[in-house]
């Protein structure tokens, strides 16, 4: 594989071999986890959704506290980086930015940031998923809450949590007891014929393919309690992996439906028009 990487000595951005690749011991993202990213899915060497992942990722990073990425710059370097690695494909691209060098601490050093798009192969996912829920919570009124930080440790200990379990993604409750989300995934859940996902102000991050179900096959925003995974009749997760993943378990429970109409409705919509407009 080639990544594509600008600062940390490559200046504007070029294309190397990823064994050759280097950053400093002393950067920030490395060091204190002080860096955002996104990643992408692209098919035919062209990425998917691409404006608004670049949206999110400059709030992301505008939210830590970074100066704010070019756009331009990087969704060029995707380019290259896909055209550099032309067997992948479905393809994930990860763009990474962090806050370059600094010293060993918290403070920054405001020197130049570092920016990393990486390719891998993106294999289909499967059809359903079970998923478990963890006993900790995600806080919605933390600094980061929101944010697509490199921060994603409390993630790891979730899905490895669920993994333990047999379940394939992990879900967080919020500190008030409602549900927020998956550790790289939305949760919509159907409850009385209602298709539901939590609000942004209930902690989850704002996902892209969250967003473009909302847009395409309506549903609502609403606070949930827990409970309401026990009372669902069906159950799915969304994500740029995953696109529209029907649950076929909660914690070793099985749900009516899996899929059931609702679900099946929305990743026919969502296969029709990620399909129809790559960068709706």
């Amino acid at each position: 594989m080639r990544v594509w990487i600008a600062g940390a000595g490559y200046g504007t951005g070029r294309v190397v071999a990823a064994e050759e690749a280097r950053i400093s011991v002393f950067d920030h993202g490395i060091t204190v986890g002080d860096g955002v990213f996104e990643t992408v899915k692209a098919v035919g060497g062209r990425a998917f959704a691409l404006t608004r992942h670049l949206r999110r990722l400059a709030r992301s990073a505008e939210g830590l506290g970074l100066d704010a990425p070019d756009t331009g710059r990087i969704a060029e370097g995707v380019r290259l980086a896909l055209e550099a690695n032309p067997k992948a494909d479905p393809a994930r691209v990860r763009i990474t930015v962090t806050a370059g060098p600094g010293p060993l601490g918290s403070d920054r050093s405001g020197v130049e940031a570092t920016c990393i798009v990486a390719i891998a192969d993106f294999p289909a996912p499967a059809p359903t998923v079970d998923v478990a829920v963890v006993p900790w919570t995600r806080n919605e009124r933390g600094a980061l809450t929101g944010l697509k930080t490199t921060s994603y440790a409390e993630n790891v200990l979730a899905l490895q949590y669920a993994g333990e379990r047999g379940a394939g993604e992990a879900i967080f409750a919020n500190t008030a007891g409602n549900l927020c989300e998956g550790t790289g995934s939305n949760i919509f859940v159907v409850v009385n014929g209602r298709l539901v996902t939590p609000p942004l102000s209930a902690g989850p991050l704002a996902g892209i393919t969250r967003e473009l179900v909302l847009e395409w096959s309506g549903g609502e925003e609403a606070d949930l309690p827990m409970s309401a995974l026990a009372d669902a009749s069906e159950a799915f997760l969304a994500s740029t992996g995953r696109d529209v993943q029907s649950i076929r378990a909660i914690d070793g429970r099985a749900l009516p439906a899996a899929p059931g109409p609702v679900t099946r409705k929305a990743a026919a919509v969502f296969a029709e028009h990620s399909a129809a407009d790559i960068d709706p």
